[in-house]
């Protein structure tokens, strides 16, 4: 499951739990063992374009040897894993209006693009869960928190994994030609979550 029907209490959605950060059900398994469940999309195949490696699969969610979510693309930044393409339609829906097209950033709100360069999912995930304020002489930044919204919760880790994919340079502007099937467990998640 990745959500518990009290986001907050313990943060448990999207399978990660600060404190004690369980990644996602994805990297439940040593990351140390790269080989994926049989019957995943890209079985046996986890060599991706783009400098992020993925080096575990499991019910099509791909992670780093960290744990963290992370893309899988492959025929030249053509095709993607499922999580990536429902993060590119997440972020779609509620990203796009303060973080501009493709996370390229706005005159209200910086590029999550840069951004991500060396930001882990715990980081992001903080800053999603609690907010961020960034106020100075000059500017005042404020990044609502989204802990109470299913809409991102329970997608949390697909548009870090989109927005990873993109900060990487494995995938360009505008939506990915062709995905991965949606796998299963990612249906059943995500009906669970938006109880």
């Amino acid at each position: 499951m990745r959500c518990t029907t009290n986001i907050l209490a313990g943060f448990a959605c999207a399978g990660l739990v600060i404190g004690t950060l369980t990644a996602s059900p994805a990297s439940a398994a040593s990351p140390a063992d790269p080989q994926p469940n049989s019957g995943s999309p890209g079985a046996g195949d986890l060599k991706s374009d783009g400098p992020t490696q993925p080096a575990k699969v499991q019910d099509g969610q791909y992670t780093d040897k960290n744990g963290d979510p992370t893309y899988h693309v492959t025929d030249g930044g053509k095709k993607v894993d499922w999580y990536t393409m429902s993060g590119y339609l997440r972020y779609n829906a509620n990203c796009i209006v303060c973080h501009g097209p493709d996370g390229m950033g706005s005159t209200y709100a910086p590029s999550l693009v840069d951004a991500l360069k060396g930001m882990d999912y715990a980081h992001f995930a903080g800053i999603i869960v609690g907010g961020k304020k960034d106020v100075n002489a000059s500017q005042e930044l404020v990044m609502p928190a989204f802990g109470d919204n299913r809409n991102v919760m329970c997608y949390m880790p697909d548009i870090y994994t989109y927005l990873r994919a993109r900060s990487d340079g494995a995938v360009g502007r505008n939506r990915p030609a062709e995905h991965e099937p949606k796998p299963a467990a990612f249906e059943k998640a995500e009906d669970a979550c938006m109880k």
